[in-house]
């Protein structure tokens, strides 16, 4: 079988940091052919030098505008091999064209396993994993019912849906009588118990037959949920050292989804009571953020390479041996720190890898500026996020 050359990349400069896939796709002999509603002059130097083609449309959210996009490349170039964005916004978009267009991957019908919880969680089930009790609920009535057989507090949040938007702790009936009052009505929730626990991910690339290549993990100083609620600061990581029991069940859901030549993040609770895992939901896509920039500083190797070596020749080459951890550290602009960014990179200089400044969309989570690091032990990574995010008036 001849390797895949004809390569549609779905709004290839978004995120930024994702530019390096056309890069690194057009490096190993790729036709690189972009499709976004961005004009032309407006993406980077980069990008532009590493697109075989670019064709803009009006609208991305018109599906006829980007089916014909995909027609003229296939017309030009010859049969499509591949069709991704790695972005959560438009798993259903490049799904609807892989069918149309008959490219492997995930197609429309598997969309509702991968993007809708309360799906999710039958795959999970049917996997013999334990989850936590809930369900989609219709109406308040159905939700008040539901309320009082989970007992409060419980979480509700969009049964299709990323991240913590839209996502509520209600701790009591008065809340849940609010929530009816603020909720979005044309989003469709679902219901679960509250389960005490720490979010630790399982990440990682898988190659065309489903065996995971890479994988790698992130956790977390505190719940985004906290974060946003608090508007505290926060820190996660890329550990060097993953538990070998995450590892096991990040293998099962693997196997379960059946993720094929793809990037994977799933996200599980690690009680506090016990300290089992229980699945909490999965992302067919790379994490977001920095998440895939710090895997190259904690590896050093360069995932985009490894990823058109997988697409290419079903091969991985780097002997990963998990090196360093490597830290996002938060720091908000309405926060008195005691130590300037100066400061921090004059007595950690070693260790510090970047500066970020971040987009006002994600700053409530991720500070309007944060810090990567990248240390051999958890104690001195620790250390520098203390360090960097003390306020005044603290010990």
């Amino acid at each position: 079988m001849s390797s895949p050359k004809n390569f549609v990349m779905i709004s290839p400069h978004f995120p930024t940091n994702f530019e390096t896939f056309a890069v690194r796709l057009r490096e190993a002999g790729f036709h690189t052919l972009g499709i976004a509603d961005t004009p032309y002059e407006q993406l980077s130097d980069t990008l532009r030098q590493s697109l075989t083609e670019y064709y803009r449309v009006d609208n991305m959210e018109d599906y006829d505008q980007v089916y014909r996009a995909v027609g003229y490349f296939a017309h030009k170039y010859g049969r499509i091999d591949r069709i991704e964005s790695h972005n959560e916004y438009w798993l259903e978009l490049d799904a609807k064209l892989r069918t149309d267009f008959n490219v492997p991957g995930y197609k429309s019908a598997d969309m509702l396993a991968i993007k809708t919880k309360a799906q999710m969680k039958e795959v999970f089930r049917k996997a013999g994993l334990k989850v936590a009790q809930g369900r989609v609920f219709n109406g308040d009535d159905d939700a008040r019912k539901l309320a009082k057989q989970l007992k409060f507090p419980v979480i509700i949040k969009p049964n299709s849906g990323v991240g913590a938007s839209d996502t509520y702790k209600i701790k009591s009936a008065q809340a849940l009588e609010a929530f009816f009052g603020y909720r979005n009505a044309n989003v469709e929730y679902i219901m679960e118990e509250f389960i005490d626990g720490d979010i630790v991910t399982f990440d990682g690339l898988t190659d065309k037959d489903g065996n995971i290549v890479f994988y790698s993990s992130l956790e977390y100083s505190e719940v985004v949920l906290e974060t946003v609620e608090k508007d505290n600061d926060m820190y996660y990581y890329v550990p060097r050292e993953i538990a070998p029991d995450l590892v096991k069940l990040g293998q099962k859901c693997v196997d379960a989804f059946k993720v094929q030549e793809r990037f994977f993040h799933f996200e599980f609770f690690r009680t506090k009571k016990t300290g089992e895992l229980m699945p909490l939901e999965i992302n067919c896509r790379p994490p977001g953020g920095l998440t895939i920039d710090m895997w190259n500083y904690a590896n050093d190797f360069d995932v985009f390479r490894e990823y058109a070596n997988v697409v290419k020749e079903n091969r991985f080459y780097t002997d990963i041996q998990h090196p360093w951890n490597v830290v996002y550290i938060s720091r908000k602009a309405n926060k008195n720190y005691v130590h300037s960014i100066a400061d921090i990179c004059q007595k950690y200089g070693g260790n510090i890898i970047s500066v970020q400044h971040v987009p006002g969309v994600f700053a409530k989570i991720m500070g309007e500026e944060g810090i990567l690091a990248r240390t051999e032990t958890l104690q001195e990574m620790r250390e520098i996020a203390q360090f960097a995010q003390q306020k005044q008036g603290e010990a």
